[in-house]
Formats: C-alpha cells, sequence, structure tokens
C-alpha cells in the first residue's frame, strides 16, 4: 500500500505522526510525507534546513518532501498565522510539482490545528483521484472561541463553513475522542466518522534507555514532585496550578514541576516570586526522548484544560503517555479526558479550573501508601495497552486506509 501523509509538522518536530509513519513502513506500508520545514517549538527554523526552496530526504525508511514555510516565530500572532498560511499556500503551489510523478493508494492527513492545513491535501486528493482520510485532533470553530483567538460571530461562522468545506471533501473521518463524533457529525452530514484514538511510542511505557541522558531536575529528586508536562497555555488554564501550588504551601514534601513552554511559560515564571512559591518549579522544555525517564520520577502526573465545553470533548495527549508511564494521574479536567482516567482507575479527577478541589486531590494521593499508588499506575498502564496500545491502533489505522484504498479500486 502506498500511502501519502500531508502534516505541516513532523520530525526532527516531536508529533505523534513521526511514530505512525515509522510503523506503517516497518508494516510494509511505502509512505511519503509531505509537509514543512521544521521549525516547532522554538519558532525558528531547525539546523541542516532553510526556510526556503523544497527539499526531499529520507527517513526511517519514509520519503519526505518538505515545502517553504514561514518560520512562526517566537509568540508572535501575526508570524503564526504566516507559518499557517505558507504551508497552505506551499502545499497548494509546490506540493503537485513534488509529487507529480508519485502514486498513491490514499491520503492520510494528520490534522492538528488548524485544521486549514487538510486544503493542500484535498487538492492533492483530488489530482490523484484517491480518498482521503483526515485524523481530526482538534475541534474548529469551538477552539478558537475556547482559547479567545476568535470571538466575532461572523468570523466564527466563516470559519465554521471553511470546515464544512474541508470535512466535506473527506472521505473518512478518523476523530481522536468518541465524544468529538457528535460534533464532527453536525458539520460533516451524511460522512463516516470512526473513533481512532492517539497513542504515544513505547518508551513511555518502558525503564528509560541508559542511553538518553536525563536533565538533572532537583525538585524530582525528594519529596513529593506533581508533573504536568506539555503546552503551558490558554487551553490548560495553567492557573488552576499555580492556585493549588499556594494552596499547599504549608506542605514542604509537595511540588509541582511543569515541564514545558507556551503563551502562559511567562506569567507562571512571574507568579513564583510573586508569590514565594517554592513549591513551583518551571524547568523548561526538554527533549521528547527524555520525558518517559523524567515522567516516571514523578509523585503523580498533572494534566489540567480549561473549564469549556470543546475542552470536555477532548482526551489530551498525555493522558495516555501518563498511563503508559505507569505513575497516578490527577486529572483537572472535564467530560470525556476525565472519564477515560476513572474507567481505567488510574487516577483522581477534579473539575476543570477548581483549585482547592485540584490541591485536595494532590492531598489524596500525597497521603496514600506507595502501594496505593503503584497499583493507581499499574491499572493506567493496564488500560493504555488495551485501549491504546501503539501497534494495535496502527494496524487499526492500515484497516482503515486499505478500505479506502479498495474503495479507489472499486470506483476505477
Amino acid at each position: 500500500m502506498h500511502i501519502l501523509i500531508v502534516s505541516q509538522y513532523f520530525w526532527p518536530e516531536g508529533f505523534r505522526i513521526n511514530d505512525i509513519a515509522k510503523t506503517l513502513v516497518e508494516k510494509g506500508a511505502h509512505v511519503d510525507i509531505l509537509t514543512g520545514k521544521p521549525n516547532y517549538p522554538e519558532g525558528r527554523i531547525t539546523e541542516g534546513y532553510r526556510a526556503w526552496g523544497t527539499q526531499r530526504e529520507s527517513w526511517e525508511g519514509a520519503s519526505v518532501f518538505r515545502v517553504p514555510l514561514f518560520p512562526r516565530g517566537a509568540r508572535s500572532a501575526w508570524r503564526l498565522a504566516l507559518n499557517y498560511l505558507s504551508f497552505i499556500f506551499s502545499g497548494l503551489v509546490f506540493g503537485p510539482w513534488l509529487l507529480r510523478k508519485r502514486q498513491y493508494d490514499v491520503v492520510f492527513v494528520y490534522g492538528l490545528s488548524p485544521i486549514l492545513l487538510a486544503i493542500p491535501a484535498i487538492f492533492l486528493a483530488r489530482l490523484k483521484r484517491r480518498k482521503l482520510v483526515l485524523w481530526v485532533q482538534d475541534l474548529w470553530p469551538d477552539s478558537l472561541s475556547a482559547t479567545g483567538y476568535i470571538h466575532h460571530p461572523r468570523l466564527l461562522r466563516l470559519v465554521e463553513r471553511v470546515v464544512r468545506w474541508i470535512y466535506g471533501h473527506s472521505d473518512l473521518l478518523l476523530v481522536q475522542s468518541r465524544a468529538f463524533v457528535a460534533v464532527v457529525s453536525a458539520l460533516a452530514p451524511g460522512k463516516t466518522i470512526a473513533y481512532y484514538p492517539n497513542s504515544v511510542d513505547a518508551t513511555f511505557g518502558e525503564p528509560p534507555d541508559p542511553r538518553v541522558i536525563l536533565p538533572r531536575v532537583s525538585a524530582l529528586e525528594a519529596g513529593f514532585p506533581v508533573v504536568f508536562a506539555g503546552n503551558v497555555g490558554v487551553a490548560q488554564a495553567v492557573e488552576v496550578i499555580v492556585e493549588a501550588a499556594e494552596l499547599l504551601k504549608p506542605y514542604e514534601e509537595i511540588s509541582f514541576v511543569v515541564f514545558g513552554q507556551g503563551s502562559r511559560w511567562d506569567w507562571m515564571q512571574e507568579q513564583v516570586p510573586a508569590r514565594g512559591l517554592t513549591n513551583l518549579h518551571l524547568p523548561g522544555r526538554f527533549p521528547v526522548d527524555t520525558m518517559p525517564g523524567l515522567m516516571q520520577k514523578a509523585g503523580a502526573l498533572l494534566v489540567t484544560l480549561a473549564d469549556e465545553p470543546i475542552f470536555a470533548a477532548t482526551v489530551p495527549n498525555k493522558v495516555q503517555a501518563y498511563m503508559a508511564a505507569g505513575r497516578p494521574i490527577v486529572a483537572g479536567l472535564n467530560g470525556e479526558g476525565a472519564r477515560v482516567v476513572e474507567e481505567a482507575q488510574a487516577g483522581i479527577s477534579v473539575p476543570a479550573e477548581d483549585a482547592q478541589a485540584l490541591a485536595d486531590a494532590v492531598l489524596r494521593l500525597y497521603r496514600m501508601s506507595p502501594e496505593q499508588r503503584a497499583e493507581m499506575g499499574a491499572n493506567g498502564r493496564r488500560y493504555f495497552k488495551t485501549h491504546f496500545d501503539h501497534d494495535k491502533l496502527v494496524e487499526e489505522l492500515m484497516t482503515h486506509l486499505r478500505g479506502m484504498a479498495v474503495t479507489n479500486k472499486e470506483m476505477a
């Protein structure tokens, strides 16, 4: 099977699509990736690449075709908009030329935000006369409103029309959360929609690789560290972490360790001295291959989302990573993500943006015996193996893609 993957983000950027592409090749598929020049998360083009011009390379048996891209910069809204638009433009202009002699059985889109990035894939699928499979990771336009990027009703309705058009030109819509099905169905009447969750690399569930040198983070070496890992932004409502840390200042052994960066990172840094939070540590962002080892040093792992209806439908990918790591989870979120944690008996869930409830949950875990916490971690790992195992899910994806490829042949 010959698969074209379209994704703005790809290795050396650390996204789920990397592991999927690698495993597809290992399972016998011929994989091409149309992507941009790597610049996430630093905002500048990675060394060895240049923003302009096209580029072709081989990675883990897959052929990677890179189109020009305007780098996203550091926390600049206009540069980020240009970054997104440049991929759409370059994908439409350079994609057909780069792939002019390539034949495929199916086109697969890794549909991170913004969903507009699927537009080049729609054009290429029609050009190659092949079916398009879109994996929806974020719900537009709802997430735009929830994160505060767009409030104007007319503009939101315009975005909704574009999203309807994108869904309408897709042949199969995969959604990362069961709660996405109803929302996507409302914008894609008559389309086939299937639940297809995220997973993580198997290393998250394995003992730390001795070849990977872990950074020394003193807060992980003693006491009861509660670790948050990932984007530090509006959607994550990180204010609740700061407030919970303030409530737990009397408990010297409990600390919060936040790995990652984002739009609310500077604000969090300001709050540490302003509130005297000696129990809140912000070591920053580290390479993806160090995260399994760092997570497994945690007393508990923390996931938070804002109290918005759209986020209640979402299962943050860190939930799967936390389960694989085998540590108890504190989930400060509503809806589907909380349901998964509770169903797995992998930790404690509390309402989104409720600092007192979050602090109380951390205290509950802190006061449990090591054996009780270990049982929660083991529950999460078992649930991960049953529902989110990487190899099982790639096999499921191949079944979806083969189904679309067969449809192509039947129509030929």
